[in-house]
C-alpha cells in the first residue's frame, strides 16, 4: 500500500510562498516606515494639490471639466503607478535576496509577490483620492467603470513590463539605474499628465503617440469624462510593449537570475 507524499506546504506551495511574501512586503515596507501607507497616499496627494494650484493660477478652467484636481488625478495617478510599479518589480531581487536561496522561493514569486501588493495599494490609492476630490469639489462625473479598470490594467502591465527588464538590467549593469532615473525624468512633461493629447500641435502629438503612457493616462480620463472621446487611444499598442518587455526580463532573468542574486 502508498502513501501518497504530501509537500510540506500543501497543494499549491507557489501560492503560499506568495502569499507569505505579500505580508513580509506588507510588514516591512507599510509597517515599519512613518505613516506607512499614509505616504502612499499624500504623495498623489501633494503633487496633485500643487498642480491644481499652479495652474488655477494661470487659467480659468481647467482643460476638462470644472475641477483641476479631478483633471490632474486622472493623469497623475495612473502616471506615478507605472513607475511605482515597475520600480517595486526591478528591486524584486534586491528586495528578497536572502530569500532566493531557499529552495522554495524563486524570483518568479519574488516579482509576483510585490506586483500582486502594489496593485492593491495602487487600487485603494485610485479609490481614496479620486472618491475624495469627488466629495471635496462637489462634482459629479459619469464613471465609466470598464474604462478606468481597462486604464488600471493598462498600467499595472505597462510597470510589471518596465520592471522585469530593469530587474535584470539593474542587477547586471548598476549604471543602468542611473540612467534610467535620468531617461524617465522628461516623462512628466511627455505623457500629458497636466494637458490633453488632443491639445498638443500635431507634430509633437504624432511623436507622442508612442509613449504609451499617454494612452493610459487618455483611457482614464475617457472613463471619467462621459464626453472626452480619446480615439487615439490603442490598449492593443500598450499590451504589446508591456509584453514584449516583460519576455524580454523574463527571458532574461530565468537565464541568469542565479548569477544576480549573488550580486
Amino acid at each position: 500500500m502508498t502513501t501518497e507524499r504530501r509537500h510540506p506546504l500543501g497543494r499549491t506551495p507557489g501560492l503560499r510562498t506568495v502569499t507569505a511574501l505579500v505580508f513580509r512586503e506588507m510588514a516591512t515596507t507599510y509597517g515599519r516606515s512613518p505613516g506607512g501607507f499614509l505616504w502612499t497616499v499624500l504623495e498623489p496627494v501633494g503633487g496633485i494639490a500643487l498642480l491644481t494650484l499652479i495652474f488655477s493660477l494661470a487659467v480659468r478652467v481647467p482643460p476638462m471639466g470644472s475641477s483641476f484636481a479631478l483633471f490632474y488625478a486622472t493623469g497623475l495617478l495612473p502616471f506615478l503607478m507605472v513607475l511605482d510599479i515597475s520600480r517595486k518589480i526591478a528591486q524584486s531581487l534586491s528586495f528578497s535576496r536572502q530569500l532566493l536561496f531557499y529552495p522554495g522561493v524563486t524570483f518568479v514569486d519574488a516579482i509576483a509577490a510585490r506586483f500582486v501588493l502594489a496593485c492593491v495599494v495602487h487600487a485603494l490609492v485610485f479609490a481614496i483620492v479620486l472618491t475624495g476630490i469627488i466629495l471635496y469639489d462637489n462634482v459629479e462625473p459619469i464613471l465609466d467603470l470598464p474604462r478606468i479598470v481597462t486604464a488600471f490594467c493598462m498600467a499595472a502591465g505597462l510597470g510589471l513590463g518596465l520592471g522585469c527588464t530593469n530587474c535584470f538590467l539593474m542587477r547586471r549593469f548598476p549604471l543602468w539605474a542611473n540612467v534610467w532615473s535620468i531617461a524617465t525624468r522628461p516623462l512628466f512633461l511627455l505623457s500629458c499628465v497636466f494637458i490633453p493629447f488632443d491639445a498638443l500641435p500635431q507634430g509633437f502629438a504624432n511623436v507622442l503617440w508612442f509613449n504609451p503612457i499617454v494612452h493610459i493616462i487618455g483611457m482614464n480620463r475617457a472613463g471619467v469624462y462621459a464626453t472626452y472621446r480619446a480615439e487615439y487611444v490603442q490598449p492593443v499598442y500598450v499590451a504589446l510593449v508591456a509584453a514584449v518587455l516583460f519576455q524580454v526580463g523574463l527571458a532574461l532573468l530565468y537565464r541568469w537570475h542565479r548569477d544576480l542574486a549573488l550580486r
